[in-house]
């Protein structure tokens, strides 16, 4: 298993958001979650780094993959 720097941006009431935390608590995935609607910096970050706040989001090391089917499998293969 490779170790990368996972954050996760999301709000509660996002589904796709909501498909990607059940699996990462299912598998225990190691991921920093950073919720854009409780915390304002979380949303202002999301959105310098990607140019846009679309949720949700999976900071790889600092680079932003979205999709939460992406997500997935990109936590299948490699978390």
């Amino acid at each position: 298993m490779d170790k990368h720097k996972l954050e996760l941006f999301y709000f509660d009431q996002c589904p796709y958001c909501q498909l990607v935390l059940n699996h990462i608590h299912t598998h225990q995935s190691p991921v920093t979650l950073c919720n854009t609607q409780t915390n304002p910096k979380n949303r202002a970050r999301l959105n310098a780094v990607g140019g846009k706040t679309q949720v949700p989001c999976l900071f790889i090391d600092g680079q932003p993959l979205y999709e939460s089917q992406d997500i997935i499998n990109w936590l299948i293969t490699h978390a």
